[in-house]
């Protein structure tokens, strides 16, 4: 089997999962935004949107340096497994502690109103276990990955998203039927239950969490008290440039939603905001899907002969696929928006395109940061990765009081597009890969003109945005059919 229909088959897997699960999370969005107003689904939005920096913070990059050194120790596999895990357990535990200890002040400097932080401490403690656990299970999914078990890895991401999704729908359906039923069950239910509240919402993240981390003991019983701190130095001075990375592109990604409100923007139009961007996540999940299954990929594969034009063609599909669902989101806005059960958040569309946008330039800058990570280099991720968070910060600064949301959203766009422009030239003057970028300009340049006359100059018009689509799809597989025929009959 050809090594890019080898990782086809097993990004299509993780793709799958992260497909068809996230799709069951996202049936909670329409659930939510129906439950819960703008102004209380802000809390939902700023809790996940700190936590994603605290998770990048604990996961030290040693996901990545995980995989770098099990094909570069090959004799050291348990020792870097080894390594990997206490590294992170040493951070999280520490974490856990502090957090525990601090749980008021957060609770106050989170909360708006001082009759507020009660709530508020209960969500910081449920966000505290939860990410805990949660870094924990990092290391062993990575292991799973590295061994090639993507149906195990399929099978425990499939019970976290239904056991998030039953919780919630008990919580915010099932157990109020029960209420207005009556009897000694329903008198019970409501002792306790508080109608609308969001904390139940993180109640049944952490138990799916809990669960994730007992199904992954088979992978945790696999660790041995052995550690090599020899390599562990070498581990830490890969990793330490990746986790400055991953930090700023998680500010990249989150901090908007963080500084809307210090930044004047109202908790109604922050939920709005934060309701459209799941909208977004179709392209996400499908740069995740990517992620997932071409990095254990490509660290493999690099001492082979013909890596380097193998990752190219890699990224040029990509960028068609990307293309392809950029424009197709777009032209069913329309339908895509009734996912939000509340027209009150779609005063917020108008973001959507420059947001799905930013996300092809993400997907794209993924795809080229191979290059730092399998020349040792990766201090130039730490660059440019600083590059991206210092713009977001500055212009969320500049542009968001005097535009609002839409600020956050071009920023967001425009520093993708430069961190996706600056990983191209660095890495073509240090690790040279013949990506066809003509080709790829054009696919690009293509999607942004449909996308520009489906939403804005024929008004998300369905039909018109479909036939748009089927052209350009159409015109992709003309031009890349004899390709396509080529890679599908290797051996």
């Amino acid at each position: 089997m050809s090594a890019i229909k080898r990782f086809l088959g097993q990004t299509a897997i993780y793709g799958v999962t992260t497909v068809v699960s996230r799709m069951f999370n996202f049936i909670l969005t329409p659930l939510f935004t129906g439950v819960f107003q703008p102004g209380i689904y802000s809390i939902f939005t700023k809790m996940y949107a700190s936590a994603s920096l605290i998770n990048a913070i604990l996961a030290f990059g040693m996901e990545s340096t995980f995989f770098r050194y099990l094909n570069k120790h090959e004799d050291k596999k348990q020792e870097v497994y080894n390594n990997s895990f206490f590294c992170i357990a040493l951070l999280s535990l520490l974490f856990l502690i502090t957090g525990l200890v601090f749980t008021k002040p957060i609770a106050v400097h989170f909360s708006g109103k001082p009759e507020e932080v009660a709530d508020y401490i209960k969500y910081v403690h449920y966000f505290i276990w939860l990410l805990f656990i949660d870094a924990i299970c990092v290391i062993p999914f990575a292991k799973l990955r590295a061994d090639e078990k993507p149906m195990r890895f399929s099978l425990i991401k499939f019970l976290n998203i239904g056991t998030f999704i039953g919780f919630n729908l008990i919580f915010l359906f099932v157990v109020p039927a029960i209420i207005r039923i009556g009897g000694p069950v329903g008198a019970w239910f409501a002792s306790w239950y508080r109608e609308g509240w969001i904390g139940y919402v993180f109640i049944s993240n952490l138990i799916a969490s809990v669960l994730t981390l007992l199904l992954l003991i088979p992978e945790l019983l696999k660790l041995q008290l052995k550690f090599d701190k020899g390599l562990f130095a070498k581990m830490v001075s890969y990793s330490w440039p990746v986790l400055v990375a991953n930090l700023s592109f998680v500010i990249n990604e989150n901090l908007d939603k963080m500084i809307l409100e210090p930044l004047g923007v109202s908790a109604f139009n922050l939920g709005v905001y934060g309701g459209v961007c799941k909208i977004a996540v179709f392209l996400s999940l499908f740069i995740t899907a990517f992620r997932l299954g071409a990095e254990p990929f490509f660290f493999s594969h690099a001492k082979n002969t013909n890596a380097k034009q193998t990752y190219a063609t890699i990224l040029n599909y990509f960028v068609v696929a990307l293309a392809l669902i950029f424009v197709g989101l777009v032209a069913n806005i329309e339908i895509l928006k009734y996912f939000i059960n509340n027209k009150a958040y779609w005063v917020g569309l108008e973001a959507v395109p420059v947001l799905l946008f930013g996300y092809v330039c993400l997907g794209i800058y993924s795809n080229l940061s191979i290059w730092y990570r399998l020349s040792d280099q990766t201090k130039y991720g730490l660059y440019i990765s600083v590059v991206g968070a210092v713009i977001t910060i500055v212009l969320n600064i500049v542009l968001v009081p005097r535009f609002g949301f839409m600020g956050s959203a071009w920023v967001s766009l425009l520093a993708y597009f430069i961190m996706m422009v600056i990983s191209y030239i660095f890495g073509q003057r240090n690790y040279p890969i013949p990506y066809d970028l003509k080709r790829i300009l054009i696919y690009l340049l293509v999607s942004v003109v449909l996308v520009i006359l489906s939403f804005w100059v024929f008004k998300r018009n369905i039909i018109i945005g479909n036939a748009l689509l089927l052209a350009f799809a159409g015109g992709v597989f003309y031009f890349e059919k004899d390709q396509l025929k080529l890679i599908l009959k290797k051996k």
